[in-house]
């Protein structure tokens, strides 16, 4: 799918779009296909540079925003916030829950015996 760019109070360049497709790239290289990708990138009043996506995944959406005083610090900027959350949901079911831990569960017998020898020991 295409990598969709809008700009807001500034022009996308060449430079701009290889930029941003070179980093989704990378990002399409964690085996997790991207459905849908928008930008927004912003020229702030207060001089910087805002840059906003939202990329659409199978297990859902993921949306990430930066700001920096240069634009291509911006862009990776976003791309490392995109990251983490690309390989956070990569390897979502490879993590293990509290629920799995290693811990043996204890038996309702157990507990409630645990509890009448505490109460014969006062």
């Amino acid at each position: 799918m295409t990598l969709e760019i809008t700009g807001k109070n500034i022009d996308i360049t060449p430079a701009i779009r290889e930029r941003f497709e070179f980093k989704f790239n990378k990002l399409e290289k964690l085996q997790v296909p991207l459905i849908k990708k928008h930008v927004v990138i912003s020229k702030e009043p207060s001089k910087q540079f805002k840059v906003e996506a939202a990329v659409n995944i199978a297990g859902g959406q993921l949306v990430a925003s930066a700001e920096h005083d240069d634009l291509f610090g911006a862009i990776t900027e976003l791309y490392q916030k995109l990251d983490r959350q690309l390989k956070k949901q990569a390897h979502k079911p490879n993590a293990r829950r509290a629920s799995h831990s290693g811990k043996p569960e204890v038996a309702e017998d157990e507990v409630e015996l645990d509890e009448v020898e505490l109460d014969d020991a006062y």
